[in-house]
């Protein structure tokens, strides 16, 4: 980049000329960026082969698969849903997805194979949809701060692209990424200037919404504030804890207005908000069938039963050391140079020289203090996990842009290195989460599916020895034909605190002494049903019969389990009719000893 100062510093730094358009320059359209965002994300969500959060599937996949093909279309419910701890607004939109996309199957005929790929992508695209609307309005808003055709605006984009988070999680059916991409465009159109906008004790509705500042961008307009607000209320349903970032920039806006003008933003928060929440609550009457409140039941069960520890407990010091550095990798210290010279500063430092330089220091201000607000008060709870960090993501790229941009003005030798060093390792990191680390959970539910398929959609059992909710389920195995079974880890929610330390879930039992071998021996039919010297056919209805007199598990077609387990597995069923079928490489290394190594199937010979 030509050397230029560096725009929007903060603190006491004066706004320089990249922060305004430069003479003579274009900036290129918003649609034509989008477009191009959109090409990208597109390829990004279907060349995607790595898992990460079980969420990502069982918190909106799985019922919204449901909610497509009905109650026996073989999604798995988890007890989040039994319990109407989640929204229904996210489900909704991928019910809708799944229906368009098996009404397209069907008028175009398709094969269940081409079908199957179909219902599979489908939610991938939409998602990509999602994805590059977050890109396209983190740029738009560092635009908005700094200046349309400010290069730190380009810059801000680039940190977005090239984010291997974003590479990573962006694509997923996460309800963390809708949230992030809601929150983002409500910033965008949050108003920036409502104390300008309500100077005026007598300022009328009418003038708020044609009232205009000739000197930037800001929203001002009353449509863009109620935009604003419903865009923040749906993010609010969809996670609760979305309201911190709304806590934080609500108050300095209220503090700031006018009477006037705070009676009209009290107004249209409590409009806007009614609004969705009464389209909240009727979807859910719609989904379970009864009269009922999410986001309370959701506060209640992870404060005031803190079943959310169930799910791990992490230190306090977690997103500081780990948290916000997995967020932003490469670009971890030009957004905490950001940060700090962004921060609030004594009245001593340099004035504003002008009416955008107030703008930039004011929003990139608060900006910043949202960012460290929301990781502060996140790290009072007890889990913790990145995702839960990643709507404050945009505003990380849109601080680290400034210092970057600085850094990047006078290129030197050594930091064409350095920066060269810096996108290498993006690449190499956004490639490796997404394409090797933990495919094999994701490829063996293509094999399953590939398998039914070959096999004349002749319908089959499949068992899951592994730890709870490690592969997809329906929304990958698609066939109602494959029957699916899976060791489950419903959390203690009938169980009182004081034995709460002793619960163990059927996954837990699984692992725990006397082992694998242990609990198969417990659980699963005679092994006589499917030894080597059996008859298919008598073998299969002596399992049968014993798996429905005693309560035992048939012994499946398929077993799918981690290297890990190989070894137990091979002495357990040593004799038997079952043989490794597929083998596929899942990961280098994993934090969970039980998921090491790779994913094995075995089939019962018949």
């Amino acid at each position: 980049m030509p050397a230029r100062s560096a725009p929007g510093a903060g603190g006491g730094h004066r706004a320089t000329a990249t922060t305004r358009p430069a003479t003579g320059e274009k900036s290129l359209p918003t649609p034509n960026v989008l477009l191009l965002l959109l090409a990208l994300r597109i390829v990004s969500a279907l060349t995607l082969r790595t898992f990460f959060q079980p969420d990502e599937y069982f918190q909106s996949l799985e019922p919204a698969w449901q909610l497509a093909f009905g109650q026996h279309a073989g999604a798995w419910i988890t007890w989040e849903w039994r319990a109407q701890l989640r929204s229904s607004l996210h489900p909704a939109l991928f019910a809708a997805v799944y229906q368009f996309a098996a009404t397209l199957a069907n008028l175009c005929q398709a094969s269940p194979r081409l079908r199957a790929e179909l219902l599979v992508a489908a939610p991938k695209v939409v998602q990509a949809v999602i994805a590059a609307l977050l890109d396209c309005y983190t740029w738009r808003l560092a635009q908005k701060i700094y200046g349309r055709s400010s290069r730190t605006a380009w810059v801000t984009l680039a940190l977005s692209v090239f984010s291997p988070w974003q590479w990573f999680c962006a694509p997923r059916t996460l309800s963390n990424c809708l949230e992030t991409t809601i929150t983002s465009i409500a910033v965008y159109y949050w108003p920036w200037r409502w104390a300008d906008l309500s100077s005026n004790s007598t300022l009328k509705d009418k003038d708020i919404r044609n009232h205009g500042h000739p000197a930037s961008n800001a929203v001002g307009a009353l449509s863009k504030l109620r935009l604003s607000l419903l865009l923040a209320a749906v993010a609010c349903i969809l996670r609760p804890t979305n309201a911190l970032i709304w806590l934080c920039l609500a108050v300095p806006t209220l503090w700031r207005a006018t009477t006037r003008g705070r009676f009209v933003l009290v107004r249209e928060v409590l409009a806007c908000g009614s609004a969705i929440l009464v389209l909240s609550v009727l979807s859910d009457r719609l989904f379970y069938g009864f009269w009922t409140l999410p986001p309370v039941r959701f506060l209640y069960f992870n404060i005031a039963q803190s079943l959310a520890v169930f799910y791990g407990r992490n230190r306090p010091d977690y997103y500081l050391t780990e948290g916000i550095p997995l967020l932003l990798t490469t670009a971890l210290p030009f957004a905490a140079v950001g940060i700090w010279q962004n921060l609030p500063k004594p009245t001593a430092f340099a004035a504003p020289r002008d009416a955008r330089d107030a703008f930039t220091r004011t929003v990139l201000g608060r900006l910043a203090c949202t960012s460290i607000t929301v990781a502060v008060v996140m790290s009072l709870i007890s889990h913790k996990e990145v995702r839960f960090l990643y709507p404050v993501l945009p505003f990380l790229h849109v601080l680290a842009a400034g210092p970057l941009c600085a850094f990047s003005n006078s290129l030197t030798a050594s930091r064409k290195a350095i920066l060269a060093v810096l996108l290498s390792l993006n690449l190499i990191i956004a490639g490796y989460v997404s394409q090797v680390h933990q495919r094999g959970v994701i490829d063996v539910m293509s094999y399953l599916r590939h398998q039914y398929e070959a096999q004349q959609l002749e319908p089959f059992d499949v068992g899951f020895l592994m730890p709870c909710h490690s592969t997809p389920w329906r929304s990958h195995l698609v066939h109602p034909g494959i029957h699916a079974w899976a060791l489950t880890c419903e959390p203690p929610i009938d169980v009182p605190l004081s034995e709460r330390g002793a619960y163990l879930d059927e996954a837990d039992q699984f692992y725990i002494e006397p082992g694998p071998s242990g609990w198969i021996n417990k659980h699963m039919a005679d092994l006589r049903t499917v030894s080597a010297d059996s008859i298919s056919e008598g073998a299969d209805e002596g399992n049968a019969f014993v798996s429905t007199n005693r309560g035992l598990r048939a012994w499946p077609q398929y077993l799918v389990f981690f290297e890990q387990l190989e070894e137990t597995t091979t002495e357990v069923l040593q004799g038997t009719r079952y043989t490794e079928c597929w083998r596929g490489f899942n990961t280098h290394f994993h934090d969970d000893s039980r998921r090491r190594g790779d994913v094995i199937v075995w089939c019962l010979e018949r």
